[in-house]
């Protein structure tokens, strides 16, 4: 909880810091991403997160860790870039859709050629591809949705990973694709191997102590690979006891508080507390599991209620105009400390995306995001 700033807000740290805190923030829904930025740093708004990421550019907006859209400091894009450039590619196409891998090479170089000097929509994209690859990159052949999207967008995290594609401002109702390296001169992926340990440093950081497993599910590597990055660190990190199990932390980072956080919280949709945080069952406890993880037992799907540092309930927010309706379905009746802290935790809500909060206590009647 404060290795997060949701002990207490962060004063001395801006939307880059707070993502290089959390090894990232799950931006899929943006307006998700900004709360969850926002809330760790004191006084700020959404208006802070979207000046960092579209202004001042300390942030990028791409695909990040298991291939899902994040917003990552532009100073880290290097390590990001180099980390997940040097993970096996996922696809899940058939044969007939995928690419081999020199045609991929092919399809990678012409989308970033195509961006390197212009915001292009996905329509304007496969046209550009097109024209530097001929029609095969761009045959409608990809299942997606109920339709068939253009077959190069099974590249678009890969062409992110390697560092030639991250997202522009939305046009209206059309995504915007674009090249770091117009606002980042001299950028380039970093080492895959030295960028993976940079990485897991940071993440033990965050989430530590954490075995390789905990990691490999993270990331989406493989444990076995995990296993010998883990290895690579040497005595950088130190082996301890979590619950009777073994797991690991950085050598000089394993002093604990000695006393957990009190007090209640209100993350967004795949905040990355919830999300990364292991072990799942000390973080989701009891019927929290049943009512705040997928039956596949995937995290984030919902917005969360923390009671203490775990979770403790769901909520859900409708938004109209500059209003904002919030409704919290705690697990077990709050008491009149914690009931007052829901208060304030809504009016924080609130005052980060800039509405005016009524707030009810109440079953949430919403179901998981897909």
């Amino acid at each position: 909880m404060g290795r997060h700033s949701l002990a207490e807000p962060a004063a001395d740290l801006g939307p880059d810091g707070i993502a290089r805190v959390l090894c990232g923030a799950h931006a899929q829904l943006l307006g998700a991403a900004e709360l969850s930025i926002g809330r760790r740093i004191a006084g700020a708004t959404r208006a802070d997160v979207r000046r960092a990421l579209w202004e001042q550019r300390t942030l990028v907006k791409t695909f990040g860790p298991r291939g899902t859209i994040h917003l990552l400091p532009a100073a880290d894009l290097p390590m990001w870039t180099g980390a997940l450039s040097a993970l096996p590619p996922i696809t899940h196409h058939p044969e007939p859709v995928r690419f081999t891998a020199g045609q991929a090479e092919e399809v990678i170089a012409a989308i970033g050629d195509a961006l390197a000097g212009a915001e292009l929509t996905v329509d304007e994209l496969t046209e550009a591809i097109e024209v530097r690859t001929g029609p095969w990159a761009v045959e409608r052949t990809m299942e997606a949705f109920g339709g068939k999207w253009a077959r190069w967008r099974q590249l678009t995290s890969a062409a992110a990973h390697r560092g030639v594609l991250c997202f522009g401002p939305d046009r209206g109702r059309n995504v915007t694709y674009t090249n770091p390296h117009r606002w980042l001169p001299g950028f380039r992926p970093a080492d895959g191997d030295a960028a993976l340990r940079a990485l897991l440093t940071q993440y033990l950081h965050a989430y530590g102590p954490a075995t390789p497993a905990n990691f490999a599910q993270w990331l989406a590597m493989s444990p076995r690979r995990a296993t010998e990055l883990f290895g690579s660190l040497g005595g950088e990190l130190e082996r301890v006891e979590l619950d009777g199990m073994p797991a690991w932390a950085l050598a000089d980072d394993t002093a604990m508080p000695l006393e957990p956080h009190r007090g209640v919280r209100l993350l967004p949709y795949f905040d990355a507390y919830v999300v990364a945080g292991q072990p799942r069952h000390r973080l989701y406890p009891g019927a929290a599991a049943g009512r705040a993880l997928t039956p596949a037992g995937q995290a984030g799907n919902y917005p969360v209620l923390l009671v203490d540092g775990v979770v403790g309930g769901v909520w859900h927010q409708r938004r109209s105009g500059r209003k904002l309706a919030i409704t919290v379905e705690p697990l077990r009746e709050l008491n009149a400390r914690q009931r007052r802290q829901l208060d304030e935790e809504a009016g924080l809500v609130g005052a980060v995306l800039e509405a005016a909060v009524t707030l009810t206590v109440g079953t949430v009647t919403v179901g998981a995001h897909a």
